[in-house]
């Protein structure tokens, strides 16, 4: 089990990408298509076309780590590109959590006592 806390900051890539990228290729899209710094210890998530599968990139001081998931039924509920053109969506870690195990966040909101900032 995966424990997020709440001060990491969470970016999702909106659009599919080739999971077939490792440590420099995933580093340049946080870099080109986020237009984030990769090193700056935030965790960025990727998912494929059909959404059976999830890699993230995470900076933690010393060096890259990469994390993947493939489900082996379904897919993960993915947030939609917005019709502003954003490429990126940042989550709560709570949320992150949330959609790694398969919760669909559509309509989903924290009650405000969960709320953290």
């Amino acid at each position: 089990m995966l424990n997020f806390t709440g001060s990491l900051k969470v970016f999702v890539a909106l659009e599919p990408c080739d999971l077939r990228k490792s440590f420099n290729g995933l580093l340049g899209l946080v870099s080109e298509r986020l237009k984030e710094d990769p090193l700056q210890g935030a965790l960025f998530v990727f998912s494929n076309r059909s959404h059976t599968r999830i890699k993230m990139v995470y900076w933690d001081g010393t060096g890259l780590w990469i994390l993947i998931k493939r489900l082996e039924k379904g897919t993960f509920s993915w947030p939609k590109p917005s019709q502003s053109g954003g490429v990126k969506l940042r989550l709560a870690p709570e949320a992150l959590a949330l959609l790694t195990d398969g919760v669909d966040l559509r309509g989903a909101k924290l009650r405000p006592w969960y709320e953290r900032e």
